[in-house]
């Protein structure tokens, strides 16, 4: 597996690359499990490359976010995308990414309202900037991204469409289905900052949400199913619940009944850390 930490590094061996096939980027922030694993086996599947980046990106972590905090442990993550077989892992410095004068914002409004978007205002300008340089970076034929972040997967496809992007576009990026821990938590770099005790109470989140998602389509109404889903959620130790919400899948518009193509969107936060799921209402 090649390490590359530099663009003109990096054009070279896509370069090299590309003469023996297509190439699939599965981008991150490092402190890899299995989910991400889970991509890049995707991955591996649906290209005759793959590459992999890691970036902590500061253009979406908001003022008191976790940013300095955020784990970074780029050895360990690279001997694991090497074991996965991956050819070109991707891992720039901030001052790669963004040079001195850097002055240039992807904004992408409508599937980044609400949720994730109102609770972190400029997050998904971030995400959306950083994920167009790193396709025009590595210019992969298809990304895959994790279904979990279903917002971020939305906001990035919907830039694709906007701009225009080749490669890949806006149907190459595929997501994949949230990868989770036997007790149906989703599995998150951030399940790391969990104390043991708030780890165990964590896992009442997923089974919340699939007994309010049974109620509404047991023909309960959203909102008293959803608050609900809020009391459980803070009598089992969560401290808050940044949002519990039914969206429409595609445009993330909020519903009020189930339209057929609806998912459950929750942010909550136990022991200072904030852990967000999404699930199909079916």
């Amino acid at each position: 597996m090649q390490t590359i930490t530099t663009l003109e590094s990096l054009r070279s061996s896509v370069d090299e690359l590309r003469k023996t096939g297509s190439i699939a980027l599965v981008p991150t922030m490092g402190a890899l499990h299995q989910g991400h694993l889970t991509l890049i086996r995707e991955a591996a599947k649906l290209a005759d490359h793959v590459a992999a980046s890691i970036f902590v990106n500061p253009r979406q972590f908001g003022p008191g976010e976790d940013l300095d905090a955020y784990p970074r442990q780029l050895a360990e993550d690279s001997a694991k995308l090497e074991a996965e077989g991956v050819a070109l892992l991707w891992a720039p410095g901030a001052e790669t990414m963004y040079p001195q004068g850097y002055s240039t914002n992807i904004s992408v409004s409508g599937v980044s309202s609400g949720l994730c978007g109102g609770d972190r205002p400029g997050h998904f300008d971030g995400v959306a900037t950083v994920v167009c340089k790193l396709f025009n970076q590595v210019r992969p034929d298809i990304a895959v991204f994790g279904e979990k972040d279903w917002q971020q997967l939305a906001v990035i496809r919907r830039m694709a469409r906007d701009l225009d992007l080749v490669l890949p576009n806006g149907d190459a990026i595929l997501g994949v289905p949230t990868v989770r821990e036997a007790d149906g938590l989703a599995m998150s770099s951030r399940n790391a900052y969990l104390s043991a005790k708030d780890r165990a109470a964590a896992a009442t989140l997923p089974r919340a949400m699939q007994e309010a998602i049974a109620r509404i389509v047991d023909g309960q109404e959203v909102a008293p199913a959803l608050a609900m889903l809020e009391d459980e959620l803070l009598g089992a130790g969560f401290t808050s619940v940044d949002y519990a919400e039914m969206r429409d899948a595609d445009s993330i518009g909020l519903l009020n009944a189930n339209n057929g193509n609806a998912r459950l969107f929750i942010a909550a936060r136990i022991g200072g850390t904030r852990l967000i799921d999404n699930i199909a209402v079916e």
